[in-house]
């Protein structure tokens, strides 16, 4: 398995066949041809893992800067591996090449968006990937059409990966939120108040407990960036 930047239209019309295959995109969700050549001229990253020359899966990536602080950052919009891949560490592969070219351009931080009910998703952004989250945003993308979604509103945490921190300093937890069992409009609701809540008060989400498909969030205090 290799990884590197996606090269001409063909691999970047691939990568757009892939988001269909992956997550059964109508095409009114699918992100265009253009758009993938657009980032790549911009300072983004399309990026593709090949088994030979066959992709299992991609990521694309966009520039932005902060409004408040004027950070350049990275802004990781997709990331898919075909379901003949998962749990190979295909996706880490493609993370961690996003995370040397960002360092080789000294861009301090990615982020990206995450459904705070996928414990597996979860787990590997705080855990292994070592990221933070402190912004909960409700319905980010309104009702999606997509079958995976189920008609649900897609609420998502915003993971902030610093990536010129090699170790994360560990700090004490006060403050626990577990997943609630099922994921309904309700316990959507539930779980943005609470989480919400802490963040209001200077807390982090800095780790993931999982059990099987299910997990609790430990929250610790964390300094302002």
């Amino acid at each position: 398995m290799t990884v590197r930047a996606l090269s001409g239209h063909a691999e970047f019309a691939e990568a757009v066949r892939l988001q269909k295959v992956i997550w059964g995109f109508p095409d009114l969700e699918l992100l265009p041809v253009r758009f993938f050549v657009v980032a790549s001229r911009i300072g983004g990253q399309t990026l593709g893992a090949f088994d030979g020359a066959r992709m299992a899966g991609f990521l694309l990536a966009i520039p932005g800067i902060k409004r408040d602080s004027g950070v350049a950052y990275l802004h990781s919009h997709m990331l898919g591996v075909l379901s003949d891949y998962r749990d190979a560490g295909v996706g880490r592969m493609l993370k961690l090449a996003q995370r040397e070219d960002a360092l080789a351009r000294g861009i301090p931080l990615i982020e990206w968006s995450f459904d705070p009910f996928e414990a597996k998703n979860a787990y590997f952004n705080l855990e292994v990937l070592g990221a933070i989250v402190r912004t909960y945003v409700p319905n980010m993308y309104g009702i999606s059409p997509s079958p995976l979604h189920a008609g649900l509103p897609t609420d998502r945490c915003i993971a902030e990966w610093w990536i010129a921190e090699t170790t994360r300093v560990k700090t004490e937890v006060v403050a626990r939120v577990s997943l609630p069992p099922q994921k309904t409009r309700e316990s959507q609701a539930t779980l943005g108040r609470e989480l919400q809540r802490h963040f209001a008060d200077g807390l982090a989400v800095t780790g993931f407990e999982r059990s099987g498909n299910t997990g609790t969030y430990l929250l610790s205090p964390w300094p302002s960036k």
